[in-house]
């Protein structure tokens, strides 16, 4: 009986970790709210922006613009099925919304690549900012993806800013880790041999060490967009328009068809920006040496 009553009563002390952030995000939003509001009208501006010209011309003009890319990146096969696909997307009426969609990922994409890639070169250069990054990149990577949306919902009400936002942030690790990960896997005598003739480092790194990690920063590339891609859809619960609004609002009402029409348009989506970003690794000088490498 007194060890039932012990395991039962004796709890550790309770730690406000909950209230700790919200007291954080309290005063962010009483300290720096301009901040916040100027970031609002940009990436408002952008996103607006952007998918206003995504949809000003025809849908089948711009479905034949995105085909003749994708034959122009990755070959006449890849051009036809992006022709397809944007055809079925125009003929179950999702190409409006994809457009909104399309425009909330590059905005997120760019920023994400802007942040991602300097830090992650700067991770591969100093031991310490590696040793800070890592167990940031850790938590972004482990915390839930709806947490994100959260405290960004007190800094920018909803619509498309609060879901780019925590896109960024959510597709951030990749980039980071994969950017990294390439600088420090160049080959040590490349950059002996760039010293030994008095190559200063930011010639090194612009010259040797970029250029032979550009595979594996075009694949952490890759990974920012289709996170960003997965994340988009998720920010349709806090207003974000396109796609991501549709299937939320097709499971709030249990509208199979319009839910199935709305994840085709996500699944035409992903595979042409997932083989487009792709096949931009894949044409660096680094990716065409190691085809021709393979094919010998």
């Amino acid at each position: 009986m007194p060890e039932s009553v012990l395991a039962v009563d004796w709890h550790l002390p309770q730690i406000p970790v909950g209230s700790w952030f919200k007291a954080i995000v309290d005063w962010l939003q009483g300290n720096i709210g301009p901040f916040f509001d100027f970031v609002d009208k940009v990436v408002n501006g952008a996103v607006t922006g952007l998918a206003s010209a995504l949809t000003w011309p025809p849908s089948l003009a711009l479905a034949l613009v995105f085909a003749l890319l994708g034959w122009w990146l990755r070959g006449w096969k890849f051009g036809l099925g992006s022709a397809i696909g944007f055809a079925l997307m125009d003929s179950l009426g999702e190409f409006p919304s994809a457009m909104q969609t399309l425009s909330q990922v590059l905005v997120a994409g760019v920023v994400a690549v802007v942040i991602a890639v300097p830090t992650g070169i700067a991770a591969a250069r100093s031991e310490a900012v590696s040793r800070i990054v890592k167990p940031v990149l850790d938590f972004m990577q482990t915390l839930p993806a709806f947490v994100y949306l959260i405290p960004v919902i007190f800094f920018f009400s909803i619509g498309p800013v609060p879901g780019v936002v925590a896109t960024v942030v959510f597709s951030l690790p990749p980039g980071v880790r994969l950017t990294e990960l390439g600088i420090r896997q160049v080959d040590p005598e490349m950059v002996e041999a760039g010293e030994a003739f008095g190559s200063p480092p930011r010639r090194i790194l612009t010259e040797i060490q970029i250029p032979l990690a550009m595979p594996s920063i075009m694949a952490g590339i890759n990974q920012i967009i289709m996170l960003s891609l997965s994340m988009v859809v998720i920010s349709g619960m806090v207003g974000a328009p396109g796609l991501g609004a549709e299937v939320y609002a097709a499971v709030t009402s249990l509208k199979l068809d319009l839910g199935f029409n709305a994840g085709l348009g996500v699944v035409v989506l992903a595979i042409y920006l997932d083989r487009l970003t792709s096949s931009l690794g894949a044409r660096s000088a680094v990716g065409r040496a190691l085809r021709r490498t393979a094919a010998a």
